[in-house]
């Protein structure tokens, strides 16, 4: 994982990314990755950060970060999506 960080952070720097821009970066990843995980809940999600909600919920606001963006992304697709992706399941066995 060290490596694969060092190469971000060479790859970074060298297309001119300034510090500013690659910390909001990294720490939108992260909570992203973190509320994923939670499906969206902050309160879970602020607890394993070890932070207050309304602590997350601010640097949320301040990164564009919208829970609701999190949540979409987890919901089943439409039923005629599900009937699709199932034939095509049927067809590939």
């Amino acid at each position: 994982m060290k490596r694969e960080l060092d190469s971000l952070v060479i790859q970074m720097h060298s297309t001119g990314i300034r510090y500013e821009e690659a910390v909001r970066h990294f720490k939108r990843q992260y909570l992203l990755q973190v509320l994923l995980a939670h499906r969206g809940n902050q309160c879970k999600a602020a607890e394993e950060l070890g932070m207050h909600r309304n602590t997350l919920s601010r640097i949320m606001a301040e990164l564009d970060l919208d829970v609701a963006e999190v949540r979409a992304g987890l919901k089943r697709p439409v039923r005629s999506e599900r009937l699709f992706t199932g034939v095509l399941r049927q067809q590939v066995r």
